[in-house]
């Protein structure tokens, strides 16, 4: 027989509601939908989210990234960087696109992204080099001063 928690009901919600709400930052962009939720087995709190972004296109989010739940979203607090997305110049010209992102092991915290440029071959750049993230990833250069800072 099932009980009814005698604390507060408006702090509860059923694990089983998460699964499909869309994730969405502050400006509105979409980032995917909610596929799994991750509980630290110790402080039983949540300690991430898997994103479904499309085919074959899920990605997990730390708690840190996790501003709150609503009836319909997931907030993020800060955009993630993602796999093909578009990377342009400080001007908005197109350099590329995210084509890997390296993680410290550790803290899972993002290091550099490499960023593939069609035939001219993929190149890493630090995190220190992005501006800003959002539907598009942009870095703190011009398109012709990340050409030369390659040679």
């Amino acid at each position: 027989m099932a009980s009814t928690p005698e604390c507060s009901p408006t702090k509860f919600v059923a694990a089983d509601t998460f699964p499909g709400k869309r994730v969405v930052d502050r400006d509105g962009t979409r980032f995917g939908k909610v596929k799994h939720i991750h509980i630290n087995k110790d402080t039983l709190a949540v300690s991430g989210v898997t994103v479904h972004q499309g085919f074959f296109k899920d990605y997990f989010l730390p708690e840190t990234f996790i501003d709150r739940f609503t009836e319909e979203t997931l907030l993020l607090s800060t955009p993630p960087v993602r796999r093909s997305v578009p990377v342009v110049d400080i001007d908005g010209h197109k350099i590329g696109s995210v084509k890997r992102l390296h993680k410290n092991p550790d803290t899972d915290e993002l290091e550099s992204i490499t960023v593939s440029r069609g035939i001219r071959g993929p190149r890493i750049v630090s995190r220190s080099d992005i501006w800003g993230v959002g539907e598009k990833i942009i870095l703190r250069m011009t398109r012709s001063e990340f050409s030369r800072a390659e040679t």
